[in-house]
C-alpha cells in the first residue's frame, strides 16, 4: 500500500472515530453529553503528555507566580475537559439552538457602541481567538442573520474538513481559505460584509511583535492592514460559557480612522485588539487553545553589519 493510500486511510479512520464519538454524544441528554466530554477529556488529558507539557510551560508565563503547580495542573485538566465540551456543543446544538429558544443556551453582551457598529452599514472586521467556544459564535450569529465570512485554514484530514465546514455553514456562515483567496476577502469588505478571523496565532519571525501576557507574541499583521486599507472597524470578541450558557462578549471596538496620525498605526492596532484577547481569556483562562505555543518566535537579535 502506497504512502498516499495509507495516509488517507488513517485520516478515515480517524473521520470514523469522530463521527461515532458525535454519534454517542448526540444520543444522549445534553448533561449527559457534558458529564462524558468531562470523562473523554480526563482520558485525553493523560495521553496527551507533549500537548500537555505546551500548556503547563505557557500558564507558568502567562501567570508567573499567580498560580501554584497544583492549580496550573487542574488548570490543564480544565483546557482539555474545555476542548472535549466544543465537541459536545458541535454536535448537540445544531439539534438544540433554534431562534424560538436562544436564550436558554445564548446570552448576548452588545454595548451601544458595538450596536452602533453593526447598525452603521459599514464592513466590519471580526477580531477574535481560540478562546471560548469559538465555532459556535459564528454558528450564533448567522442565526440572527449576520451572515460572517470566516477566514480559516482548512484541516488536515480531509474527511474532518467536510463535515466541520457543514456545521459552519448551517447558518449562512462562509469559510475563506486563509492562504491564496485575498480575492474573496477584499470583495467582503468592498462590500459591506462581516469578516471574521482567529487572530491569535504564532505568526512566526515575519509577523508583529507586540505584548500578550507580559511577553513578546509574534501575531499576524493582516487584521490591522485590512481595518486601515478598507476603513473597517474591528470588533473584538469572543463566546464563552459562562453560567450555563454561550455569552457573546465584545469587548473592543476600534475604528481604523483614529490611527491615521499615528506613526505606527500597524503596531498600534494588533496591540490593540491582542489586548482585548488577553483581556478575555483572564476572565476564563481554562477555556484558552494554551495547547499551542503561542510564543514560539521571537524577536531575531539584529546583527550590526561591519563599517565598510
Amino acid at each position: 500500500m502506497s504512502a498516499l493510500l495509507k495516509t488517507s486511510a488513517m485520516q478515515f479512520a480517524v473521520y470514523l472515530l469522530v463521527r461515532i464519538i458525535v454519534c454517542v454524544m448526540q444520543a444522549l441528554s445534553y448533561d449527559s453529553a457534558r458529564a462524558a466530554a468531562r470523562f473523554l477529556g480526563w482520558f485525553v488529558h493523560g495521553l496527551d503528555k507533549r500537548h500537555r507539557e505546551v500548556a503547563r510551560d505557557n500558564l507558568r508565563k502567562a501567570f508567573p507566580d499567580q498560580y501554584s503547580e497544583a492549580q496550573i495542573d487542574q488548570m490543564v485538566r480544565d483546557i482539555y475537559v474545555h476542548l472535549c465540551m466544543i465537541i459536545v456543543d458541535i454536535a448537540q446544538m445544531r439539534r438544540r439552538l433554534h431562534l424560538h429558544n436562544y436564550k436558554t443556551y445564548s446570552a448576548f453582551q452588545l454595548t451601544p457602541d458595538v450596536s452602533e457598529v453593526f447598525l452603521s452599514g459599514r464592513p466590519i472586521l471580526f477580531a477574535s481567538g481560540h478562546f471560548g467556544n469559538w465555532e459556535m459564535a459564528g454558528y450564533t450569529l448567522g442565526m440572527f442573520g449576520i451572515r460572517l465570512n470566516a477566514v480559516a485554514r482548512p484541516l488536515d484530514n480531509p474527511y474532518l474538513d467536510e463535515y466541520l465546514r457543514d456545521f459552519r455553514e448551517r447558518t449562512g456562515q462562509r469559510l475563506i481559505a486563509k492562504r491564496g483567496d485575498f480575492d474573496r476577502i477584499d470583495s467582503v469588505l468592498a462590500e459591506g460584509g462581516v469578516l471574521a478571523a482567529l487572530a491569535d496565532q504564532d505568526a512566526g519571525h515575519r509577523g508583529m511583535f507586540v505584548n500578550f501576557f507580559g511577553r513578546l507574541a509574534s501575531t499576524h499583521k493582516s487584521v490591522a492592514l485590512l481595518a486601515l486599507e478598507h476603513n473597517v472597524p474591528i470588533i473584538v470578541g469572543g463566546m464563552p460559557f459562562v453560567d450555563g450558557k454561550f455569552q457573546l462578549l465584545c469587548v473592543d471596538v476600534i475604528y481604523p480612522e483614529d490611527y491615521r496620525e499615528s506613526r505606527d498605526p500597524i503596531k498600534e492596532i494588533t496591540q490593540r485588539f491582542t489586548t482585548g484577547l488577553e483581556k478575555m481569556v483572564r476572565q476564563c483562562p481554562e477555556q484558552y487553545f494554551w495547547v499551542h505555543r503561542r510564543w514560539k518566535s521571537q524577536p531575531q537579535p539584529r546583527v550590526r553589519k561591519k563599517a565598510a
